[in-house]
């Protein structure tokens, strides 16, 4: 169902396991997982100080998407993690995921973008990484859009900070910092 920090500040969200993930009972294990390890290696992001899981527990069948009612049947569970880990900031990898924060659009559209979505969080739209794997001009985006979350993270870390001196601070402005 996922796998990581519990403590941390930063939760990505992928779409569903894959072959390597089923198996392995982790998530990107694969090489999807290698292409998402290596883009948070390059921010200067461990792979050990965050928390992954996908928006569906298990694997639909031939690699599918997730169907409608598997989405729903999986939501609750992922909003418990979600409340469990209680991130600051939720990494959104493709379409799937993105859609529970971002409802309206195309992830070419909103990859990118930073949303508060309430709670002292934000969402950040990114491409997932197969699709990255997939499509050079994608993988270009993807690299880009993760120069964006040590910004986010540091901000995070001063709301955090402020709101241990009972102030607040939005997380999203870092966007436009």
């Amino acid at each position: 169902p996922g796998g990581g920090n519990l403590n941390t500040g930063i939760m990505f969200v992928g779409e569903g396991p894959g072959f390597e993930e089923d198996k392995q009972s982790r998530p990107f294990v694969g090489r999807s997982g290698q292409f998402l390890t290596n883009a948070m290696q390059k921010v200067g992001i461990d792979r050990s100080q965050v928390y992954i899981t996908n928006v569906v527990k298990c694997r639909p069948p031939d690699n599918r998407d997730p169907l409608p009612g598997e989405l729903t049947a999986c939501n609750e569970y992922l909003d418990g993690q979600v409340a469990l880990i209680n991130p600051r900031i939720i990494v959104t990898l493709g379409r799937f995921s993105m859609r529970k924060w971002f409802p309206e659009g195309s992830i070419t559209r909103l990859h990118g973008q930073v949303k508060n979505i309430g709670h002292g969080r934000i969402a950040v739209a990114m491409f997932h990484p197969a699709a990255a794997l997939r499509n050079p001009q994608w993988a270009v985006e993807f690299e880009k859009d993760f120069q964006i979350l040590p910004r986010l993270i540091e901000r995070a870390k001063r709301a955090n900070e402020a709101a241990a001196r009972g102030e607040t601070l939005v997380i999203a402005d870092a966007a436009t910092d």
